[in-house]
């Protein structure tokens, strides 16, 4: 495929703006993922701090003492049943029914 000198006058100055085009489009992919992984470093630090405040609060809980009467014990053990009762008790939306699909 030959392209003659007027053809040659338009597309060679295209190819230069497709190229432009080209490098502003990866620049913006570059940025967009630079920023993405800034914010993600971000969570993730602020995780790590939340974690270990969370951590430091549950062994100072871990180090007071124990004063659970047998009362609250029982009660304790009564409200679980309760839940394990709610939870068998709750029907599932579709197992065990039929439905028809024949048409």
């Amino acid at each position: 495929m030959s392209l003659k000198a007027v053809e040659l006058q338009i597309a060679i100055p295209k190819t230069f703006d497709a190229g432009k085009m080209q490098e502003q489009i990866t620049q913006q992919i570059h940025a967009s993922q630079e920023q993405a992984n800034d914010a993600l470093k971000q969570q993730l630090e602020k995780n790590h701090t939340l974690l270990l405040e969370s951590s430091e609060v549950k062994n100072l809980r871990q180090d007071e003492p124990k004063e659970q009467t047998d009362d609250e014990h029982s009660e304790h053990h009564k409200m679980q049943g309760k839940e394990q009762d709610q939870k068998k008790q709750a029907k599932h939306p579709f197992k065990g029914n039929l439905f028809d699909f024949s048409g």
